[in-house]
């Protein structure tokens, strides 16, 4: 595990845009942690913003949830999904729109990306006989990098950055610190900490780019979800791009074994992945 100087962390991160969490948010899931939730009340919450409800139903709707029949109102989608989902679900729509503001970086593009990530990280998760709560996924998968907007928010030259490390086929972590002492595991970590995600997601997104993180295995839930993270990452890569993300070539043996997948299976998967993408 990372430990963060919090003293020094909050001291860098004072100057970026971090979202504040909003006060909708806030009230859903203090209504979900009362000892008997009021789903009618809760649905209600969410009901009420039409863009919120409709982004919500257009994502449990897409095929990657394989749901049998369609859902078309949010009661209905929290009696079949369960609080914990629905609340991942409305954490992530709110985090997206919260980012705001002239970026250096297209951040619908970005947004593409990290939900396509999501996608395939519930799509592996309902493939594995692993069991990892969807939620967990999902909320990984759109959180993990989102301190690359913050950055992009912040520095003009961020881009520059970007196209630095994607032509040297290697992640970003390095060159960030180099020009900001700071990256965007980090601001990740601040992001996911200040909107209250559970533990375990904040330590992990910091940790998503430890080449050291799958060293010493221990069959945790932890190490199931950062394996799903690598292998939707290079799904999406390869999908989109056509080429290998940047930490597969070092994480590959360790997160198939992890996932309990061969070589064929994960590339039967990703040929599947193709179809519904």
């Amino acid at each position: 595990m990372i430990e963060l100087d919090k003293e020094k962390m909050s001291s860098v991160v004072a100057s970026f845009q971090v979202p504040v969490k909003p006060e909708i948010l806030s009230e859903i899931q203090s209504r979900m942690d009362e000892e008997y939730p009021n789903i009618d009340e809760i649905a209600h919450l969410i009901s009420s913003d039409v863009g919120l409800s409709a982004a919500i139903l257009k994502i449990i709707n897409s095929p990657f949830y394989g749901m049998n029949r369609r859902i078309s109102e949010i009661k209905q989608a929290v009696m079949m999904l369960g609080l914990n989902t629905i609340n991942a679900l409305v954490t992530a729509v709110l985090l997206k729109s919260s980012f705001q503001g002239n970026a250096s970086i297209s951040l619908e593009r970005f947004w593409d990306d990290a939900l396509d990530v999501a996608n395939a990280m519930t799509f592996i998760g309902s493939k594995i006989k692993a069991q990892i709560p969807i939620e967990m996924l999902y909320t990984i998968g759109l959180f993990h990098d989102c301190g690359i907007p913050l950055l992009a928010l912040k520095y003009n030259d961020y881009k520059s950055i970007l196209i630095e490390a994607n032509s040297q086929g290697v992640n970003s972590i390095a060159l960030e610190e180099k020009n900001y002492r700071t990256n965007h595991a980090v601001l990740g970590f601040y992001v996911a900490s200040s909107w209250h995600l559970p533990k375990e997601i904040c330590q992990l997104i910091l940790q998503h780019h430890d080449e050291n993180y799958l060293q010493q295995l221990d069959g945790s839930q932890e190490q199931l979800a950062f394996s799903a993270l690598k292998a939707a990452e290079n799904m999406v890569e390869r999908v989109k791009r056509f080429k290998l993300a940047p930490d597969w070539h070092y994480l590959q043996t360790d997160v198939l074994n992890i996932l309990g997948i061969s070589q064929e299976d994960y590339t039967d998967l990703e040929e599947d992945f193709n179809e519904i993408f």
